[in-house]
């Protein structure tokens, strides 16, 4: 496989997106690990996937394609959830489109029918000018400057789709209606991807960013080596950065996909957080409110489906003794 050359204009995944155009791809039969830019084969006798492409759309690989994604780690509720094998994906060996953005690995469990869930064949890792495999992290944001002090808005939820990134874009309009021209959001853990960050730019956001910008395909598994060390850089780049606020959207709940590493690391930087808290049921806003007071965090609002009807509203804000808005409809 070592020395196989493909095309320079093969698709690529969105994963992919901040590595710079390829004149020449040359693939060498390497194992490979997480974030490394690689070449995979959609079986002729597959049925076509679709996937995020870097521009965003949606992108069907068909069967037969070759295409550029890179290995990671997924631990999902609603999608899939798989990983990188001790040792490295393996030349030859098949293995799982676990995302739309193209993070592939081996799959432990799968939710159901996923439009980009397809079976495929790990060819090789493509090898950069010294012959090393590319890896996503040499295109990273770097530089660390002085802590320009901007207040942080931080959107937590009970679960996935609790309307964390529905909170953000309304927070988000709130501050520019105010006249903060400004603002910078991070989806901060999680799974990475194109249309999240979209919706950010959509309504105002001077800049956005997420794991990939900063070198990881995904923050997956749930208690890695190094993500504090990884997060804590992430936010000393963003609080350098001229901005008058910065709103982080954590994934998950508090309890999952790294949001403690995230909320320790916010905590040592920001005396004060304007926490809101997305919740799909009362019950739930309360046990996240305990979570969060655990670590010396308070919410300051309360949003998401448990506030979807005035009933639900009234409960939600009698069993927290916190202000529930819905910032779907504003009510």
């Amino acid at each position: 496989m070592t020395g196989r050359v493909i095309p320079a204009d093969v698709k690529r995944t969105s994963v992919l997106r901040r590595v710079p155009p390829l004149q020449k791809i040359r693939l060498r039969a390497a194992r490979a690990g997480e974030g490394d830019v690689c070449a995979f084969e959609l079986p002729p006798d597959s049925a076509p996937i679709t996937v995020e492409a870097p521009t965003g759309r949606m992108m069907a690989i068909a069967p037969g394609d070759v295409f550029l994604a890179a290995p990671g780690w997924l631990q999902t509720r609603r999608m899939a959830v798989g990983g990188i094998p001790a040792g490295g994906l393996v030349p030859g060996s098949d293995y799982w489109v676990l995302s739309e953005s193209g993070v592939v690995g081996e799959l432990v469990y799968s939710a159901g029918q996923l439009g980009h869930l397809g079976r495929v064949r790990y060819l090789g890792a493509v090898a950069g000018d010294r012959g090393k495999t590319l890896n996503i992290r040499q295109f990273a944001v770097t530089g660390k400057g002085a802590d320009r002090n901007a207040p942080v808005y931080l959107m937590v939820g009970t679960s996935s789709e609790a309307g964390k990134s529905t909170a953000g874009v309304a927070v988000l309009r709130a501050l520019r209606m105010q006249g903060y021209a400004n603002v910078i959001a991070v989806k901060a853990t999680g799974l990475a991807a194109i249309a999240e960050i979209a919706q950010y730019q959509d309504f105002g956001a001077s800049q956005v960013f997420d794991c990939i910008d900063f070198g990881l395909p995904t923050t997956f598994p749930q208690g890695r080596a190094g993500i504090e060390t990884f997060l804590g850089k992430m936010l000393d780049v963003c609080f350098s950065l001229p901005a008058d606020a910065l709103v982080v959207e954590c994934a998950g709940d508090p309890v999952s996909a790294n949001a403690p590493d995230l909320l320790r690391c916010l905590k040592a930087r920001r005396s004060e957080l304007k926490i809101t808290l997305a919740a799909t049921d009362a019950l739930g806003a309360m046990g996240a409110k305990h979570a969060l007071a655990e670590i010396g965090l308070k919410v300051d609002l309360i949003t998401g489906p448990c506030t979807d009807t005035p009933v639900l509203r009234e409960r939600t804000e009698a069993l927290c003794g916190i202000s529930a808005v819905n910032l779907a409809n504003r009510t």
